[in-house]
């Protein structure tokens, strides 16, 4: 088979090479072999490749940590899925390759409304949504909720949730193009934070309250702006730092102003609470094939383009999902 190996830290495409000749992995007990379909483009896999990831795994490996694609060999004792069966998940040791392997509990159904590409693309952003719009902040109807870089992968996941869930959305992007993005994919208001300064656009927009909910996956600069404009009894939702620079939460301001800092690791749930994960798939599976919750893939590399995919994450030039087309 073929396969992306990362051979030293660095840029993705300093450090990325193309492998032909790989032996097919053969699937252990409780594991399945899935024929790789569509690989979604994460931070974490640039995060990886440079050597600053929470995970390190050892030189030489393979990036890609959500994909989709069919199985085609189980496993002594796997009974679900099936060979035939069209799955997403996160894959063992890395998706950028022709096949991969999957743990049976990783590997869910992908919903039959969404393509090769927007399956690839469902499962990390729209779970991060989820739990922590609901299981961390308790999202409620009617609520205003704040999304930071709601054009974004991560971003655009939360719009369509906080939305199904009754909330007013409020999308802060950067540039009049992703604006465009974010209001299509229904938020309320949008702010390009290039032309103006959305702490007092949202103080505004709520009549001085502030937003009850702010989803940060950018931290820096940003989340201590959030501080700002958050309402009373308000929960300030830590995603992620895409910014590169991992804030301090004040915690005198946090007492004064009677708001929450919530900081959310979903991998978390794989070890606390697995069955919680699948639960939640089953719910946004419905709101998929529903129409309600469907990836935005703003961009369909092939295979042979993956590093510069991941380039173009890296700049920040991309809306929605970067997907990676490996077959099918």
């Amino acid at each position: 088979m073929k396969a992306w190996h990362v051979t030293a830290l660095g840029e993705p495409k300093d450090v990325m090479r193309l492998a032909n000749g790989v032996p097919d992995p053969e699937p252990a007990p409780g594991q399945v072999r899935v024929q790789v379909h569509a690989v979604a483009l994460n931070f974490p896999d640039i995060l990886m490749c440079r050597g600053l990831y929470q995970v390190r795994p050892p030189l030489p490996f393979v990036p890609g940590v959500e994909l989709c694609g069919i199985v085609d060999a189980v496993g002594d004792g796997v009974t679900s899925p099936t060979v035939g069966d069209r799955v997403l998940g996160s894959p063992i040791g890395g998706g950028l390759a022709t096949y991969a392997l999957m743990s049976v509990a990783d590997a869910l159904p992908a919903p039959a409304r969404l393509s090769d590409a927007q399956a690839a693309s469902f499962h990390i952003a729209y779970q991060t949504g989820w739990f922590g719009l609901h299981r961390r902040a308790g999202l409620k109807a009617g609520e205003t909720l704040l999304v930071h870089a709601a054009a974004g992968g991560v971003g655009s996941a939360a719009v369509q949730l906080g939305k199904a869930a009754g909330a007013r959305i409020i999308g802060v992007v950067g540039g009049s193009a992703k604006a465009a993005v974010a209001s299509d994919l229904g938020a309320d208001l949008v702010i390009d934070r290039y032309a103006d300064d959305f702490v007092a656009v949202v103080k505004d927009a709520t009549g001085g309250r502030g937003a009850d909910v702010i989803y940060d996956p950018v931290g820096g600069d940003t989340f201590a702006r959030s501080t700002k404009c958050i309402a009373f009894e308000g929960r300030l939702l830590v995603i992620g730092f895409a910014s590169g620079d991992i804030p301090s939460a004040l915690a005198s301001h946090a007492l004064v102003k009677n708001y929450a800092v919530v900081g959310l690791h979903w991998g978390l749930y794989k070890q606390y609470d697995p069955k919680s994960i699948v639960d939640a798939h089953q719910t946004l599976a419905a709101l998929a094939n529903d129409g309600v919750a469907v990836p935005l893939v703003s961009d369909i590399v092939p295979f042979e383009h993956a590093p510069d995919g991941l380039a173009r994450l890296a700049a920040g030039e991309t809306t929605g999902r970067v997907v990676v087309s490996v077959a099918g």
